[in-house]
């Protein structure tokens, strides 16, 4: 994935100067993320794919502390943000603190594993709410149909560029000479048998 660069721990957002170019920076960073992990699916099934070290880890211990999350459906936003929700994730993510990289950074999720990135189905989360419910969708195959959509467009386009080729080989092939076909010889007629002096005489004899 694209690397992403840590948010110092002093950084103050209302004291920066640059406060809109630090933040378009840091929104940058967040598509880019998302095209990373999006264009690794196209071309690796989910349930292939590893995420962190911690893959395992992070996935059981979501499952103890989400049980209630499915994450083959979309993600309620609104129970996730809530101060109840925020709390819960607090409490999960300080766990990873000092063991996973950028665990708190601001990531681009799909809130339905069902749809691509778009306006209407990503939602901004932190990173290891990131990982814990993409883990857990990987696991499931609830990904895989991304690279197979792709292989199956593949194979498609394929097939049509190797029918127009085949095509233009054969219009580009030389037509054949054909030859006219020569007309059959008229038999030649066959004549009738002279008859014999004999068989004159026979005929003119008077029968016995």
């Amino acid at each position: 994935m694209a690397a992403v660069q840590r948010v110092p721990a002093n950084f103050d957002p209302k004291n920066a100067q640059n406060h809109q170019d630090i933040e378009r920076q840091f929104a940058v960073k967040a598509v880019l993320h998302a095209q990373t992990y999006w264009n690794i699916l196209e071309k690796v099934k989910g349930s292939d794919l590893r995420l962190t070290k911690l893959d395992k880890e992070i996935y059981e211990h979501f499952q103890k502390d989400f049980p209630e999350v499915d994450v083959s459906k979309i993600i309620d936003e609104g129970a996730m943000k809530s101060k109840a929700g925020k709390e819960r994730w607090r409490n999960f993510m300080q766990t990873y603190e000092k063991r996973v990289e950028d665990f708190n950074f601001g990531t681009l999720m799909r809130n339905d594993p069902k749809a691509e990135y778009t306006e209407t189905t990503t939602i901004f989360v932190q990173r290891m709410q990131f990982y814990a419910i993409e883990i857990a969708r990987n696991k499931l195959g609830l990904n895989d149909w991304i690279k197979e959509t792709v292989d199956k467009e593949e194979a498609k386009k394929a097939k049509e560029e190797a029918k127009r080729d085949s095509k233009k080989a054969i219009e580009a092939a030389p037509a054949e000479e054909t030859e006219e076909p020569t007309p059959a010889e008229e038999p030649t007629p066959t004549e009738e048998p002279t008859p014999t002096e004999d068989a004159e005489k026979t005929d003119g004899a008077p029968e016995s």
